[in-house]
């Protein structure tokens, strides 16, 4: 593991564990939400860990394993030694609970604050409660902890966004494959059964054709994004994000903390994918040090001076080490822009081999033009090497820095100024930052590619360019996503692109690249990629003269 923490829990008791299976709580309009109770063998009340899932507790003993996704409650057992009772609800409509599936409307919000009033009535509950879980069991944490049930005294949302529609479902209004697929698997795997076995009702919801039916951030949306209640959380929150992963809960866990204005802190883990992110959240280690010392003080009065020490806390990618911090976004960062220039970089194969440089272009430098689909993609825009292999840069655009002389460091969030036309009435970008590595004589001679890291990620349909004025910031643009308007083909827009925040050094000789397409792939972003639409046959132009100088914003610290 990725170790990280600070400090030790001074809770060392150590307890047996008692089970409690299908016990049934009844909710306001008589439907009966399902829980499993997991508490300590002994005598006394003691506080409760509580976790909301659609994920059926009756699997709570499978291993968390990368195969079985959805197992993130952590070590529930462990919990239990250490003097905490765990109470694990099949939200409604899912597992054993009655009721209709709503995927995190406001009915599936209320259910949460009932069982939580219920939990802290038990006799074997200190009146104390903390939200527990990853991912789903995140995201439902916001949504309780701003509805402040008077038990709920501190949340742990680990990689948990806070608006299904940005984070998820429509990243830059470009809709997302994930989501369709991840709610077929939790049909199958609430409905399924072996052999014989009795199956569960039907989960009904249709929610692939609640998110295709609602392609523009609406009231449905707004329902379901705890980011519209941020400031109405009050209770001391710890938000761990990672920065592997760009495709789902990193802008949430950020942005959450951003946004709160109670008592916080932040940790944003090394962790470089969802494999790495689920492994750490069964780790005994990581509870320990990260997650315990903050449900002591808060559920346990133990003053171990958890919330003494800096509140931030991030992994800075590159010198491959934790780094404290006493606020986000860090003061001392510098923004400096580097723009996009015709090139060539002289240090790759893309369609156009472009430059990145801190001067910006020149008149005669104009706009690469770019012809889509392109007839050399072949497993989503990715083409293929000369030695028959998938070559992810080959068929995008690219544009390249001359090595660096020194190490830079980018911390904060990023921005995308591009100026650019198309020949459509709608196009969309796909940007990715990347750290290039030295490439060898000898792979150049070979026609080989320089290998490299993807460092950050950003999208934007250009119909949804509109910024919400209140929203937006210097440092991140809010897009409305409200009425998407068509543009005027032939004409140069500045479109403001968020790229997701990140932490990394990009060390002396490497290189910075960013890759811009109007698709992705499966190959480099696995489950959230975003399909190629038909309608999607043109031509695009990136301009990078004088006169339209894209450029990136990279907020720089100095070493």
């Amino acid at each position: 593991m990725d170790g990280s923490g600070k400090g030790d829990s001074s809770s060392s008791a150590q307890y047996k564990m008692m089970v409690e299976k299908d016990v049934y709580v009844t909710m306001r309009d008589g439907v009966r939400i399902a829980v499993c109770i997991f508490r300590p063998d002994g005598d006394g009340a003691f506080p409760a860990l509580f976790a909301a899932s659609p994920y059926q507790y009756e699997y709570d003993d499978v291993p968390a394993y990368s195969i079985f996704p959805w197992r993130e409650t952590g070590p529930v057992e462990w919990y239990v030694n250490q003097g905490y009772a765990y109470v694990h609800m099949d939200v409604r409509g899912s597992g054993r609970s009655e009721g209709a599936f709503g995927f995190m409307g406001k009915t599936e919000q209320e259910d949460y604050c009932e069982v939580i009033e219920w939990i802290a009535k038990q006799p074997w509950c200190n009146e104390r409660i903390g939200g527990i879980g990853q991912s789903y069991y995140a995201m439902a944490q916001w949504f309780m902890a701003a509805m402040n049930p008077p038990a709920l005294k501190c949340i742990i949302p680990y990689d948990g966004l806070v608006d299904h529609y940005r984070g998820s479902v429509y990243h830059g209004g470009i809709f997302c494959s994930y989501r369709p697929g991840w709610y077929i698997g939790l049909l199958a795997n609430n409905q399924h059964r072996p052999g014989n076995e009795p199956k569960r009702p039907r989960m009904e919801c249709d929610l692939v054709g609640d998110i295709i039916g609602h392609p523009t951030y609406d009231d449905y949306w707004k329902e379901r994004s705890a980011h519209e209640r941020l400031k109405d959380i009050k209770i001391p929150v710890l938000s761990i994000g990672h920065w592997g992963k760009m495709g789902l809960h990193l802008r949430g866990n950020v942005l959450g903390y951003e946004e709160l204005e109670g008592p916080r802190k932040l940790l944003v883990t090394g962790a470089k994918n969802v494999h790495d992110a689920h492994h750490w959240f069964d780790s005994i280690d990581f509870h320990e040090k990260e997650m315990l010392p903050f449900y002591d003080y808060h559920l346990k009065g133990i003053d171990n001076g958890v919330m003494d020490e800096p509140p931030v806390r991030i992994f800075v990618r590159g010198d491959e080490e934790y780094r404290e911090e006493p606020k986000w976004p860090l003061d001392r960062a510098e923004y400096k822009s580097w723009y996009l220039r015709k090139g060539p970089s002289e240090s790759l194969t893309s369609l156009n081999d472009g430059g990145l440089s801190t001067e910006p272009p020149s008149d005669g430098e104009g706009a690469t033009e770019y012809n889509y689909p392109d007839a050399g993609w072949r497993m989503g825009v990715i083409g293929m090497g000369p030695d028959g292999r998938p070559d992810p840069i080959r068929r995008v655009l690219t544009y390249t820095s001359a090595p660096l002389d020194e190490d830079l460091e980018v911390t904060g969030s990023i921005i995308l100024q591009l100026m650019a036309s198309s020949d459509q009435i709608d196009t969309r970008f796909i940007v990715k930052l990347a750290d290039q590595d030295p490439r060898t004589p000898a792979d150049a001679e070979a026609g080989r590619q320089p290998t490299s890291v993807n460092v950050s990620k950003g999208w934007l349909q250009a119909s949804h360019r509109e910024k919400d004025p209140e929203r937006s910031t210097d440092l991140r643009p809010y897009y409305k996503h409200d009425m998407p308007e068509p543009i005027e083909p032939g004409k140069v827009y500045q479109y403001d692109i968020e790229v997701l925040p990140c932490s990394y050094v990009f060390k002396k000789d490497h290189r910075i690249r960013l890759e811009i397409s109007n698709g992705d792939s499966g190959l480099t972003d696995a489950v959230f990629q975003h399909p190629y639409h038909p309608s999607m046959v043109g031509t695009d132009s990136i301009w990078h003269d004088a006169v339209h100088a894209s450029r990136i914003l990279l907020p720089v610290i100095p070493r």
